[in-house]
């Protein structure tokens, strides 16, 4: 086991520095450059904090869903495939609800300033 800094904790750190000590200093495309590289740092925080709860709570909907088990990726494909063939539709039970919390969990590693998933978690919040 190791001793801090974690990983997060660490690629915080690059990202925070990057954001107030050298992206001031850089103009133009090398400034767009370093505000991609600070984004994608970003979001590895935000999938190894997030992700992996978000993918277990995926598989668990899946699982009680389909009636089945396997992989998440088996599970995506398994209802895939139950929706090609009609055999589900938004008027199964769980259905919409699972795609619905799927979108948000995505949205929360991937997207999270996007003004329609802030203003969902601000419903959501008031609720």
């Amino acid at each position: 086991m190791q001793d801090e800094p974690t990983p997060n904790e660490l690629i915080k750190a690059v990202a925070d520095f990057l954001r107030s000590e050298i992206a001031p200093a850089i103009e133009g495309h090398n400034a767009f450059k370093l505000r991609v590289g600070i984004n994608a740092l970003d979001l590895v925080i935000r999938q190894l904090t997030l992700a992996q709860a978000a993918d277990a709570a995926e598989a668990a909907r899946l699982q009680k869903l389909l009636g089945t088990d396997g992989s998440l990726f088996e599970l995506n494909r398994a209802l895939s495939e139950k929706i090609a063939k009609g055999e589900i539709d938004l008027q199964t039970p769980g259905l919409a609800e699972h795609l619905w919390q799927t979108t948000m969990d995505k949205l929360a590693v991937d997207q999270p300033n996007y003004a329609s998933y802030k203003r969902e978690i601000g419903t959501a919040s008031k609720s």
